[in-house]
């Protein structure tokens, strides 16, 4: 970055803030959260660019101060001493200044006894001028960009900015499952346990007052019957918090949306184990796999003939119409490098297009499903009731966090979870013997 850059940015930085001031007093009110951060993050920029500024104008004053310094010094290859050069001719600089011709015939005029005497004033030896400032032959000093005591006192570091985080596993089941709002607590539904089932063909009643004497016809239509059970699931919070330096939100400013983020993605994944695998304990959701009611399809002859009568198993006890196929990413691999006697894979191999599928129904990774298990089902029947999305709170209220400049960065969101329809879903083996 060069001095004008540097300069220019720094104006822009301060020109975006002092606008945002400007709106806040023409609109006559306090600035908004989102303002008050936006103003915090430009003025630490221009503090940066002010900095740089700083940085890059040393760098022009310590150039000019080298040219100065060498104004009128001929920086000249070291020559071979000459016949009858004095002895130290060619050495050090000290050894050299010495050994010239104008020092010499000044010295012996100074001090003819070969020590200047006490009562000399205002002794000056005359200036002696050196071809090359070189250290002698054998002891030449190379620049490198290596060395701090070199070129390397140049060399700026190149901050990019980049930042690369570790990475999470991609989330998928929260796009599969039906999503509500609820302002309440706690959310009751009602699932319905057994249906209509008693219809049937009725002949024409021949008779007013039936008696069941033989050849009497009643004509009475069959009663049917449901049944339906009350479900009621709590509202649970999910929650996690990092302690931070007030210093370090301060001077680097990146590092609050790294640390967001990453308690974000954080809830999120917790979310996805809760919704598909929570025991119901304590504040854990009931998830799917753990929902009464949910079929079990069991390893039957191979994985073919195994996941297609789980399907059948859905269809026809549960009554649905399966959505999609969660599947381990281990599982995944293993289905797409199935091949047939002949060598060949099932799945078109390594140049296959388009959606991977299972017996028609896309098949979908999740890293929080066990490995050896498949998820069949129509995932509209599991319902995620939103009490507050994720939220971000500071404070140093937390034990001394106050008097030690700390504040603690709390994550958290409130949500309900359950499956309407149970049978909608059957939990598949995959292996022999899972």
């Amino acid at each position: 970055m060069t001095l004008k850059e540097a300069r220019e940015k720094m104006q822009k930085a301060l020109l975006d803030a002092r606008a945002i001031c400007e709106a806040a007093e023409k609109a006559n009110r306090d600035f908004t959260a989102e303002e008050r951060q936006q103003v915090a993050n430009l003025l630490a920029e221009a503090k940066q660019h002010k900095d740089k500024i700083k940085e890059l104008e040393g760098d022009e004053a310590m150039r000019k101060a080298i040219l100065e310094l060498g104004a009128g010094i001929e920086l000249a290859p070291e020559r071979e001493p000459q016949p009858g050069q004095p002895a130290g001719k060619g050495g050090s600089l000290g050894e050299q200044f010495i050994s010239a011709p104008a020092y010499q015939n000044w010295w012996k005029q100074a001090a003819p006894s070969g020590a200047i005497p006490d009562s000399s004033r205002g002794i000056t030896s005359p200036p002696v001028q050196f071809r090359s400032l070189l250290p002698p032959r054998g002891q030449k000093t190379l620049v490198t960009g290596s060395s701090d005591t070199s070129a390397g006192a140049f060399v700026q570091t190149d901050y990019t900015g980049i930042y690369e985080p570790l990475g999470r596993r991609p989330l998928r089941l929260r796009d599969l499952v039906s999503v509500r709002t609820t302002t309440s607590d706690m959310v009751h539904f009602v699932r319905q346990t057994t249906g209509v089932r008693e219809a049937a063909v009725v002949p024409e009643a021949n008779v007013t007052d039936y008696a069941g004497a033989t050849g009497e016809v009643s004509g009475r239509k069959p009663e049917g019957s449901l049944a339906f059970e009350p479900v009621t699931t709590p509202v649970k919070t999910i929650a996690v918090w990092v302690p931070a330096t007030k210093r370090a939100l301060s001077d680097a400013a990146q590092i609050r949306g790294i640390i967001d983020q990453e308690l974000r993605a954080d809830l999120e994944e917790c979310l996805e184990d809760e919704i598909l695998a929570g025991n119901g304990s304590g504040e854990h959701f009931t998830g799917i796999l753990n929902t009464s009611g949910v079929l079990v399809q069991t390893w039957h002859t191979d994985l073919f003939t195994t996941t297609r009568k789980a399907i059948t198993a859905v269809r026809v006890t549960g009554r649905s119409r399966p959505t999609a196929w969660l599947l381990h990413p281990a599982d995944n691999e293993m289905i797409d490098l199935l091949k047939d006697g002949e060598n060949r894979f099932y799945f078109g191999g390594p140049f296959a297009s388009g959606n991977q599928t299972l017996w028609g129904r896309p098949r979908v990774e999740c890293e929080a499903i066990p490995e050896g298990t498949a998820l069949l089902g129509d995932f509209s029947k599991a319902v995620l009731w939103d009490r507050e999305q994720a939220s971000i709170q500071v404070s140093d209220s937390h034990n001394d966090f106050f008097i030690r400049n700390m504040v603690a960065i709390l994550a958290e969101q409130r949500a309900a979870f359950g499956v309407i329809r149970p049978s909608a879903f059957c939990e598949v083996e995959l292996t022999a013997g899972s």
